[in-house]
């Protein structure tokens, strides 16, 4: 049996190059080169080394990242969907205690069902127009927590709500816990901004913003 590529190449016949799914150059949308110190002190907080890049969104008063901005792909091209990740520690942990006492069926039943999925469809068109049109890979699949409808994780919902988005479920997730001391969204857009840092937002420690 004759091979069809050797075939090819004797006969001088192009041979079609294999796709090339890694990840497009996002620096044109401000993803170059990143602090290591921020990617240093989010691997703690992660602990593990960030799979992609990212931007740091939200920080506290000292500097330290809390809300994270993911790229929609990782640099082998592998889809990321979650474009919003909450990396404070004591967040998370408050968060987790919330989950694990029901809250993810409670926010699900507390919450409009159509503007839950109109957050989920909002939460999608924000992450996917990062995506240059020329991209033919694999894409990001669903809306917050990587689900079109209901209620997968209350961490990704409040990373969204922090830092501005109109999420049902961050609102209640914030009332549950009472969080007086983080702001609401309308309050994170006019946070402060640092000149050492441009386009984040910091939060102060009391929640109130200068």
């Amino acid at each position: 049996m004759v091979d069809s590529t050797a075939a090819d190449a004797a006969s001088g016949h192009a041979i079609p190059a294999a796709p090339d799914f890694s990840a497009p150059d996002f620096s044109a949308l401000g993803f170059g080169v990143q602090d290591p110190t921020d990617i240093a002190v989010v691997t703690e907080l992660l602990g593990r080394t960030p799979k992609g890049s990212f931007e740091v969104l939200l920080r506290s008063e000292d500097g330290t990242p809390m809300v994270i901005g993911n790229l929609p792909l990782l640099e082998d091209g592998t889809p990321m969907p979650t474009r919003y990740w909450l990396v404070d520690k004591k967040l998370n942990r408050r968060i987790g205690q919330l989950e694990a006492t029901g809250g993810v069926r409670l926010a699900e039943e507390a919450v409009d069902a159509d503007v839950l999925a109109a957050a989920h469809e909002t939460y999608a068109a924000e992450r996917d127009a990062l995506i240059p049109e020329s991209w033919m890979g694999p894409r990001p699949f669903g809306g917050v927590g990587g689900t079109r409808r209901g209620v997968k994780c209350l961490h990704t919902h409040y990373a969204w709500f922090l830092v501005g988005g109109e999420d049902p479920v961050g609102a209640w997730v914030a009332e549950q816990l009472e969080l007086d001391s983080i702001p609401t969204p309308q309050q994170v857009v006019g946070a402060v901004q640092s000149s050492a840092i441009p386009n984040e937002l910091i939060l102060k420690e009391n929640g109130e913003n200068e």
